[in-house]
């Protein structure tokens, strides 16, 4: 089951419009819903796209934080997206778990950090969805990987499979797998990490554990660390004063290294 809308600003504030005129700041975009299944469970993600643009695009993954799909992530999926980009909005815990606190989402993302083979088996199933799904401006062989706190973390552990990926970005991601050591060498494309310095669920413990793993591999790494910056800088309506807050200085500038890393690998 699949349905396509056109949709504009008014979505970012409450409204779904379907009328053909509609264009927003982000230009005119489309959003399409996929469902599919995996031993037994439903997912429903969601690809946004500016319908305007005719010429085939690069695709993203985009993984959002431990609270799933909400209007906070497509507003980031539609960010991403503009007119450069096709990018699938990944449901990574199925329809069935929908987080409406602090609580779910931590049992909701601890249940898939406990259970690595299964969050790499959700993220390849999405990879190939979106890969599979017809109608998309998508240009062959062109493919990364973005996510957000716990979408993060889970983009870096799919990298770690060899998945085909030119590129993986993680905004205030968890660093540390219990595969750390042996996997990261698989990874295939080039990893941007971007980091709060004063990140206390993050601590540089596990950016220095991070590190010493990545430098015994040949794999092209960067990581971005910003000062006066604590855990979900990129996130508005984070207000865990010292612990988990926004950051409009550093938000605009990660996006701006995520830019980068994207023209360099997709020669924009």
């Amino acid at each position: 089951m699949k349905k396509t809308l056109l949709f504009s600003l008014a979505l970012l504030t409450g409204g779904v419009s379907a009328h053909a005129d509609d264009t927003g700041a982000l230009g005119q975009l489309a959003l399409r819903r996929v469902t599919y299944e995996l031993d037994g469970t439903t997912f429903e993600s969601t690809i946004v796209w500016d319908r305007d643009e005719e010429d085939s695009r690069p695709g993203i993954l985009m993984v959002p934080n431990w609270m799933g799909p909400t209007r906070s992530s497509l507003e980031k999926a539609m960010r991403i997206a503009g007119d450069d980009y096709v990018v699938m909005m990944v449901d990574l815990y199925g329809t069935e778990v929908r987080p409406q606190d602090q609580s779910e989402a931590s049992a909701a993302a601890g249940a898939l950090r406990g259970d690595r083979e299964l969050m790499r088996d959700r993220m390849e199933k999405a990879m190939k969805v979106f890969l599979d799904e017809k109608g998309l401006p998508l240009q062959d062989g062109q493919l990364a990987a973005v996510g957000f706190c716990f979408g993060g973390g889970a983009v870096l552990e799919f990298a770690r499979t060899g998945a085909d990926l030119d590129a993986v970005v993680s905004f205030h991601g968890d660093l540390l797998s219990p595969t750390l050591e042996s996997d990261s060498k698989n990874i295939d494309g080039s990893v941007l990490v971007l980091h709060g310095a004063n990140d206390p669920f993050v601590p540089q413990a596990d950016v220095q554990q991070w590190i010493a793993a990545m430098q015994k591999t040949k794999v092209d790494w960067q990581l971005v660390q910003f000062s006066n910056t604590v855990h979900s800088f990129t996130d508005p309506s984070a207000s865990m004063s010292g612990k988990a807050e926004f950051n409009s200085l550093s938000s605009e500038r990660a996006f701006e290294y995520m830019e980068e890393l994207f023209d360099e690998k997709f020669d924009k």
